[in-house]
C-alpha cells in the first residue's frame, strides 16, 4: 500500500491549498493509499531556526511528528502558495526546523551530502496570482526551484513534479472546482507510479 503524506502549507484553513490537499488526500485514500494530512497551520512550533545548524533547539512534540511522518511516507505533496515571489513564511520554517542535518541530508567528506531521504517522490501543488509564464520568464521560477531543488531533492525526493494554479485572484468559483477536480486526478495518477528505488532510512 502506497503511502502518502499531503503537507497543507497555507496559514489559512479555508484556503484553496487546504482545498486541493483535501481533493489529493480523498482521491489518493479512495486509491487504496494509505495518506496522513499535515496541517502546518495547526502545528505548535518555533519556525525560527535559532541557532543555525550550529546550536540545539529541541524538536517540539509536532515537528516529532512531522520528522516520522516524512520518513514513514512513500510520497510527499505540499500545496503552498508563492507570496512575494517565494513561498510563505510558515513552509520555510518548517523547512528550517524539520529537514534538519541528520535527518534531512548528511555531509560527507565529498562535495555532496549524502541524501537522507532518497527513495520517496513528491508532488508540490502550487498556487499564485502571477502566471506560470510570468513566474518562469521574468522571475527565473525562484521559488518554485528553491522548493524543488534548493530543498526536496537536496534531501532525495525524486521525482518531483509541479502543477501550477492559478491567477488565483482572477479565478472564478467553476474554474477553482476544476483546479480541484485536476488535483484529485494527480493523486490518481501519482498513485499509481512505480515508487522510487534505493530508499535509505532517514535517520543515519
Amino acid at each position: 500500500m502506497t503511502r502518502i503524506l499531503v503537507i497543507d502549507a497555507h496559514p489559512q484553513p479555508h484556503s484553496l491549498c487546504a482545498g486541493l490537499a483535501d481533493a489529493y488526500a480523498d482521491a489518493a485514500r479512495q486509491q487504496g493509499a494509505e495518506v496522513e494530512v499535515l496541517r502546518l497551520a495547526e502545528l505548535r512550533f518555533d519556525p525560527v531556526l535559532r541557532h543555525g545548524h550550529h546550536g540545539e533547539q529541541p524538536l517540539e512534540e509536532d515537528l516529532q511528528r512531522a520528522q516520522q511522518l516524512l520518513t514513514w511516507c512513500d510520497h510527499l505533496c505540499i500545496a503552498t502558495p508563492l507570496w512575494w515571489g517565494a513561498a510563505p513564511a510558515l513552509l520555510k520554517g518548517f523547512f528550517d526546523r524539520a529537514l534538519l542535518p541528520g535527518f534531512a541530508f548528511k555531509y560527507t567528506k565529498g562535495p555532496f551530502p549524502r541524501r537522507l531521504l532518497a527513495g520517496r517522490s513528491a508532488r508540490l501543488l502550487i498556487t499564485s496570482d502571477s502566471p506560470a509564464w510570468y513566474l518562469r520568464l521574468f522571475m527565473g521560477d525562484s521559488a518554485v526551484r528553491a522548493i524543488t531543488d534548493s530543498t526536496l531533492r537536496f534531501c532525495g525526493f525524486g521525482p518531483v513534479r509541479v502543477s501550477r494554479f492559478g491567477p488565483v485572484r482572477s479565478s472564478t468559483p467553476e474554474k477553482r472546482d476544476q483546479w480541484l477536480r485536476h488535483a484529485a486526478h494527480l493523486a490518481r495518477q501519482d498513485h499509481r507510479r512505480p515508487r522510487p528505488t534505493q530508499r535509505q532510512p532517514a535517520l543515519g
